[in-house]
């Protein structure tokens, strides 16, 4: 068996103790901007965004100071945390990486590359670092280089998705890593969060209901048709990315796309970027007008604030414990559970 943790990283996993619901409103490639990451904060659950979001380092710094003040003008009851998401193979890593150095987050998510880089220029800084992975290969690989924790990518994440089951793979890293490990993949409400406590994981990451949140970057289109969707109209396809991705099967029609003809079409990543790539000027472009989605669209009832969601996933969270204990399934959850804003045993 491996070692559970490398004595490497070194981050504090403090900030934790202070978060409503072990929540990340995931980092989303032009969803996620500083309305919505500070609204998450402000609501007391892990705010998130992907550096590249930002553009180059001073857009990076830019967003960090409006994410501040927005934070700092508009207090509330809770205390979140704050995450960037660092595309390792990006070539502007590095300047975000010393960026980061200079001003500490509670968290970083690795992306697409090892994380030795991030590892290594942020030790010592009090930020903990987790790497994405999607694989039990990957997820050794990131416990040999030394994160603090891991992001467990399973089946049924939006947009560039995983493919193992969520149980499966959250048990079989567990026999191998006691670090801290964040579930991603078809986190639709309180009662997932509920149910990745049992699976002993320490914080859930949601992204699709957060695309519907009014501070959320998508366009008034998308969030329409993720409350008109459900998770039939998911389809998972290698077209738009080069690697699996799941995709609003609607959104695929408005562009004039036949989804028979997509869904078996594979494309190497580069062949993809050509062809949707962000700068053509002709013809649909991924992300921009090709809508991702996770299997938890059937959980996107309604556009509403990120202060009106988490207060949801808080009363869906907490009716799911009380039915555990009316029940008598379980006793306590793992190692400790969120309630009242703190990790507290089930009583």
């Amino acid at each position: 068996m491996m070692p559970s943790k490398p004595d490497k990283g070194g981050g504090s996993f403090s900030w934790s103790d202070r978060l409503r619901l072990p929540v990340i409103a995931a980092p989303m490639f032009t969803v996620s901007g500083p309305r919505l990451v500070a609204a998450a904060v402000r609501s007391g659950i892990v705010g998130a965004f992907p550096a590249i979001n930002a553009g180059d380092a001073a857009g990076l710094e830019s967003w960090l100071d409006q994410i501040d003040d927005l934070i700092d003008g508009n207090r509330s009851a809770y205390d979140g945390a704050l995450c960037v998401n660092l595309v390792m193979r990006d070539p502007r890593t590095a300047t975000h990486i010393e960026v980061l150095a200079r001003r500490p987050v509670d968290m970083v998510i690795t992306s697409v590359g090892a994380p030795e880089a991030a590892i290594q220029a942020l030790a010592g800084s009090g930020t903990m670092i987790f790497a994405d992975v999607g694989s039990l290969h990957h997820a050794e690989k990131a416990i040999r280089a030394g994160v603090d924790g891991l992001v467990l990518l399973s089946a049924g994440a939006g947009g560039n998705s995983g493919w193992l089951n969520p149980f499966a793979f959250v048990r079989a890293v567990r026999s191998m890593f006691d670090g801290p490990i964040v579930l991603s993949g078809g986190m639709s409400d309180g009662h997932a969060i509920a149910a990745a406590r049992v699976l002993d994981c320490d914080l859930v990451m949601a992204g699709t209901r957060f695309i519907a949140a009014r501070e959320s970057e998508a366009s008034e289109a998308y969030r329409r048709m993720l409350v008109a969707c459900t998770a039939d109209d998911i389809m998972t396809t290698r077209a738009f990315s080069g690697v699996a991705a799941n995709m609003l099967r609607p959104s695929i029609e408005a562009v004039g796309l036949d989804p028979g003809t997509i869904a078996g079409a594979v494309l190497n990543a580069e062949d993809a970027r050509h062809v949707y790539q962000k700068s053509q000027q002709e013809g649909a472009t991924r992300w921009r007008d090709i809508w991702s989605a996770g299997h938890s669209v059937s959980g996107v009832r309604a556009i509403a604030s990120v202060a009106e969601i988490v207060a949801a996933m808080e009363a869906e969270y907490s009716a799911a414990l009380a039915n555990m204990r009316e029940r008598d399934i379980v006793s306590s959850v793992g190692r400790s559970a969120f309630r009242g804003g703190r990790f507290a045993q089930f009583a």
